[in-house]
């Protein structure tokens, strides 16, 4: 099936357009507001950006998703996950106005990083709470499809995203001013995500209050044993843990590769900030391009392939990708790069996904989705950590090159080997697994 008809098929449900417009508005917000702290920080005209700083501003952006995600998962197994999707956004909102007005009194340090914060840490709730609630607005038959079209396409409205900010920065302008009315805007689409989540019905999306409130007990009184529970879950289904490995791996390499590209955007293809931050843009939006091919072809291939073979294959493919593409160090070549490196995270991704959706319970499930989010995030982090000790102030490194190809190669090989013998008959709410 091609992606229209994929999402022809899944948005007969009412229930799950709802959620999937909800995810959608949220992700372009998302987008405007990550493009307007990263640009500020990173792309402004009066300094360049070393490794460590565009290591550092990058995990403002994302170590909330992890250090977040083990409360996350406890609450959302615990509270309703409708009512999260409602006042996650609004809390959002709120912070970015006090952003954006820590900006318009000039304070741009560290009160400005720690309000970014916050409002990525409130994030992590409402992303655990989409992925926990999905299973319970589709069919398990539809479940493979209305993941790929529900991550793909808030993938892509995260991109759409940040050309819209990126646009609103050559309008607004760079500075201070400017990025408190990018910043603004990106409150307004939040605050338009809640009036979309309150559509769905209150108790829709679970948990199964009487289960939850029964397991999660004790995880209240002690946030860590949540993601205990989670980790060990995954490790008793060998599937996950391996899925889990895999992408754990890829987001490592990505990291690296993200702070490589916004160097070399930065400091090596351009001297120009305006003009480098234009080359990052268009990498994105090539990226997203490759998303969107991975939302169609991976529904069709998989029907035809296990998904652990189309996660080798994807893992093999971003290991030729990256050194054939990367190599010269030239802004066509990489930019293309981009759209190759998208299409194999993606279809990782997706693929993942539905492993993890499929065979865990969902009394477990956002506790389980958090711990994933923590690696996945996590060792995001951790390659920009790598980046900024191996990379110079240009981006251009053979030597962190070769790591990055060398490393995607490892993984699918370790991933296939780990992965052949693993055949999952387990559904959403059995324990089976052989």
């Amino acid at each position: 099936m091609s992606y229209a008809s994929d999402l022809r098929l899944v948005l007969k449900g009412r229930d799950f357009r709802r959620l999937f417009a909800t995810r959608l508005v949220s992700a372009l917000s998302d987008g405007v507001f990550q493009v307007g702290v990263a640009g500020y920080v990173l792309f402004s005209p009066e300094q360049k950006a070393t490794a460590a700083e565009a290591a550092a501003t990058a995990a403002v952006l994302l170590l909330p998703y992890s250090v977040v995600g083990p409360f996350a998962g406890v609450f959302i197994d615990r509270w309703r996950r409708r009512q999260i999707l409602v006042y996650a956004p609004l809390i959002r909102a709120l912070c970015l106005a006090a952003t954006a007005a820590l900006l318009l009194y000039g304070h741009d340090g560290a009160p400005f990083l720690l309000s970014a914060l916050i409002v990525l840490g409130v994030n992590r709730f409402f992303l655990s709470a989409l992925s926990a609630g999905l299973p319970h607005v589709v069919g398990r038959p539809e479940l493979i499809t209305a993941n790929a079209v529900s991550v793909t396409s808030g993938t892509m409205a995260s991109f759409a995203g940040a050309g819209v900010g990126y646009l609103l920065r050559l309008g607004f302008g760079a500075d201070q001013h400017g990025t408190a009315l990018v910043l603004l805007s990106a409150a307004a689409v939040y605050v338009a995500t809640s009036a979309i989540a309150t559509t769905l019905g209150r108790d829709l999306l679970g948990p199964e209050l009487r289960l939850a409130r029964q397991q999660t007990r004790e995880a209240v009184r002690q946030v860590l044993h949540g993601l205990v529970d989670g980790a060990r879950h995954v490790r008793e289904r060998r599937a996950a843990a391996a899925a889990l490995g895999a992408i754990g791996m890829h987001r490592f390499l990505y990291g690296i590769t993200t702070i490589m590209t916004v160097l070399l955007f930065r400091n090596y293809f351009t001297d120009n900030a305006q003009a480098g931050m234009g080359g990052f843009a268009l990498t994105l939006v090539v990226s997203g391009f490759g998303y969107f091919l991975a939302a169609v072809i991976t529904p069709v291939v998989t029907e035809r392939i296990r998904k652990e073979v189309w996660i080798t294959a994807q893992l093999a493919f971003a290991a030729v990708a990256e050194v054939v593409l990367a190599a010269p160090f030239k802004p066509i070549p990489f930019v293309i790069g981009g759209f190759a490196l998208g299409v194999a995270a993606q279809g990782v991704k997706l693929c993942v996904d539905t492993i993890m959706q499929t065979i865990i319970l969902d009394a477990y499930r956002g506790r389980v989705f958090s711990f994933y989010d923590m690696i996945f995030n996590g060792l995001y982090v951790a390659g920009f950590a790598v980046a900024a000790a191996i990379l110079p102030p240009t981006g251009k490194s053979y030597a962190a090159l070769a790591v990055i190809g060398c490393g995607y190669g490892l993984a699918a090989v370790a991933y296939w080997f780990g992965a052949k013998n693993t055949v999952n008959v387990a559904t959403a709410g059995s324990d089976l697994e052989v």
